[in-house]
């Protein structure tokens, strides 16, 4: 075990950021509090504090890989808890455009799932820790500072009890992972410091889920059917098996106010309104098992806690706080790993931590997959935004890309690769991906595996 930093960290929330934060500072901290307004322990189901947990979940390559290392046997765990793992190509039937892309194994591990079945996988994998425990059902008030509001000494909570009253919760070092209804620009104002600015991507989005259960199996061998949304074709669906065994789930999605009805009859017109006729061909004659349920995400929000030259000691802020992206391109879990693994690295290092050093490590890492979704959203006529020629020329190419991946495997790879963060998006302009992309008169390339 590293060199023991203090005597007692506090995560403030519980969810995947808070609880990936619990997992590093265990490590440096004899006694590391989880604090959260919900009930956390043993709950299965949805939570008041998770609005978008009852929508489409999972973990991309990228984040299986990193959530794995930090949770060593996760996946065995989820899976006897009944969630499908498999390859991130290969077990997803992927739809762009109104056309299936030609999918082959591409050796990158997913796991598709509920929100409360991959909060309930990690959460166990974290109480286990022995110095890791949960306040649940508390509100965070606020923060407890030194006279000169220079460092951070604990936070203020309250237990949501008729009569209770506020405590302080002391502390070597406070973790803000409230999600983007985070109150820390506030907090920051009332102490006297700077408040972050924001970058924002307006995109008016919704989820509108429910769940059902099948005459038929869709799926097989697949663990999920994906229609990704494009300007072209702008209603996209998530369809996987919950680890039920019995059920599944349609998360449906529109854009710009696009919103999926929840009546119904709404729910279905909007089903077959897809791109493909499968999502309504599978639940049009479907038993319901509950009522449909809404979602709005109104814009993408990046917190530049990176811009500022002063933060209080003993306070670090990550996940959605900080960055909170549109979720149809699922990068939020994943950035939160890549968060967890620096706040590792930072806690290494000798001497207090530098906030302001990890704010600035992190945006870097928030930098790429923000460009690749801020870049896909501006192609929607109706998001607010430059449009540079770069981003013109991007857009262009990843449409045809797609276009071109319905008859090549290889270029399906490539392209989720990106999509799963496993490679960095100017992979995709690799000469040997541009000429498949866009050949050239002569020969074919080689190993081009196309597929009908």
């Amino acid at each position: 075990m590293p060199e023991q930093r203090g005597e007692r960290a506090v995560v403030l929330g519980g969810g995947v950021a808070g609880l990936l934060a619990a997992r590093v500072l265990a490590e440096n901290y004899a006694d590391v509090v989880v604090v959260d307004r919900d009930e956390l322990l043993g709950v299965t189901t949805y939570r008041n504090g998770v609005p978008h947990g009852r929508h489409a979940h999972g973990l991309v390559a990228k984040g299986h890989e990193i959530f794995e290392g930090l949770l060593p046997g996760l996946t065995q765990s989820m899976t006897e808890d009944g969630v499908r793992p498999g390859d991130f190509n290969g077990a997803i039937q992927w739809i762009f455009n109104g056309q299936r892309i030609a999918a082959s194994d591409s050796g990158l591990a997913c796991l598709p799932c509920g929100r409360p079945a991959l909060e309930l996988g990690v959460r166990k994998q974290v109480q286990a820790i022995p110095n890791v425990r949960f306040l649940e059902r508390h509100d965070i008030v606020s923060l407890e500072t030194t006279p000169d509001n220079m460092r951070v000494t604990g936070a203020w909570i309250q237990r949501r009890e008729p009569g209770s009253q506020p405590e302080v919760l002391l502390a070597d070092l406070v973790l803000d992972a409230t999600g983007r209804g985070s109150r820390m620009p506030a907090w920051l104002r009332e102490l006297g410091y700077e408040v972050p600015a924001e970058d924002k991507i307006k995109v008016d989005l919704a989820y509108t889920s429910r769940h059902f259960r099948l005459k038929r199996d869709p799926f097989t061998r697949d663990i999920a059917i994906i229609a990704a949304a494009t300007p072209s074709h702008p209603r996209g669906a998530f369809f996987y098996p919950m680890p039920d065994g019995e059920t599944v789930e349609l998360s449906l999605t529109g854009i710009l106010g696009d919103y999926p009805p929840t009546d119904p009859e709404g729910f279905l017109a909007y089903t077959k309104s897809l791109p493909i006729p499968d999502f309504y061909d599978y639940v049009h004659d479907a038993e319901p098992v509950d009522d449909a349920v809404r979602f709005k995400f109104p814009a993408s929000v990046w917190r530049r806690y990176d811009q500022l030259t002063r933060f209080p000691e003993n306070l670090l802020v990550m996940g959605d706080a900080v960055c909170s992206f549109n979720p149809i391109y699922a990068q939020g879990l994943t950035v939160s790993g890549m968060e967890a693994l620096t706040l590792r690295e930072h806690l290494g290092k000798p001497g207090p931590i530098n906030a302001i050093e990890f704010f600035a490590e992190i945006s870097g890492q928030i930098a790429s997959p923000w460009g690749f979704s801020a870049t896909a959203d501006l192609g929607y006529p109706g998001v607010e935004g430059e449009r540079t020629e770069q981003i013109l020329m991007i857009n262009g190419y990843i449409a045809a890309l797609q276009a071109a991946a319905v008859h090549d495997p290889v270029l399906t790879d490539a392209f989720l690769r990106v999509a799963g963060l496993v490679d960095d998006p100017m992979a995709l302009m690799r000469p040997d991906i541009q000429q498949r992309v866009m050949p050239q008169p002569g020969p074919a390339p080689a190993d081009t595996s196309a597929s009908a």
